[in-house]
């Protein structure tokens, strides 16, 4: 039995939340690994990439191919989700949305240089009326899913440097606005949350606390093998020939071709 919003369940559906280097992903496999529950999640942007946009990396997308990208996590999220019983989900199924709302009002490649974010915003005039149009319609769908499907969030705040690995196409004030439009966002779901802080140990207690939830080993011995799983998860996708193609530095031609694509 689990306790949600002071209930006992049978099953828990639980969504941690978070924004970009909040730990979410080394908390959520700590979590997994401390209880026995399932944990699910969607590809990574870097994983899925070397697939559905090959040679490039996120910072080169232009609008239209974020939006694809949103809706093939938010398919993946869908899909992993629907399984019966309890589940521990890295994210939820409007994190997709949340960061496609933050790169609207930040700009499309956050984490690039004023000269490149400039040219972006005079390539966007006239065509970003219907990308938000169909931003809005994502964000009524997916909102609706979260309604129906968890039984509570746990959100974990910014409390971390912003990880300088490369591989992150965000700014910190794309990460700030994105963190306050999710916690906004969980709030207004009407579904029951709880804002979680500290190191990963002390989120893993506190969770454990919140929601009576049951262990299998440590606290100490889970952290450090998901720590393990993350960084191996890493190192497979750094070896790939793909994702190490999408990495290299492109000719002046097809970076300005990148540059001037909305």
């Amino acid at each position: 039995m689990y306790l949600v919003d002071g209930k006992q369940r049978e099953s828990i559906k639980l969504a941690i939340s978070g924004t970009y280097s909040t730990g979410k992903s080394t908390t959520t496999e700590a979590l997994s690994i401390l209880t026995g529950i399932p944990r699910t999640h969607a590809l990574t942007s870097r994983e899925l990439l070397v697939d559905l946009v090959p040679g490039k990396t996120v910072m080169e997308l232009n609008s239209i191919e974020l939006l694809q990208l949103g809706l093939r996590r938010f398919e993946e999220r869908v899909h992993n989700e629907s399984r019966a019983g309890s589940f521990i989900s890295d994210g939820s199924v409007v994190h997709e949305w949340v960061y496609g709302v933050a790169r609207m009002r930040v700009g499309i490649n956050p984490g690039a240089g004023l000269p490149l974010r400039i040219v972006k915003s005079i390539a966007g005039i006239g065509r970003k009326a219907p990308v938000n149009e169909f931003t809005d319609i994502f964000g009524d769908i997916s909102k609706a899913r979260a309604a129906r499907l968890y039984d509570a969030y746990v959100h974990l705040p910014v409390e971390f440097p912003m990880k300088a690995d490369g591989h992150r196409p965000v700014s910190e004030p794309f990460r700030k606005l994105s963190d306050v439009t999710l916690l906004q966002v969980i709030k207004d779901l009407g579904v029951p949350y709880e804002v979680v802080g500290g190191t990963v140990e002390e989120r893993l207690t506190k969770i454990i606390e919140l929601f009576e939830l049951p262990t299998v080993m440590s606290v100490a011995e889970a952290v450090a093998e998901a720590r393990g799983r993350v960084s191996s998860a890493t190192k497979v996708l750094e070896e790939d020939d793909r994702f190490k193609a999408a990495q290299r530095k492109k000719s002046l031609t097809k970076r300005l071709a990148y540059a001037m694509r909305y």
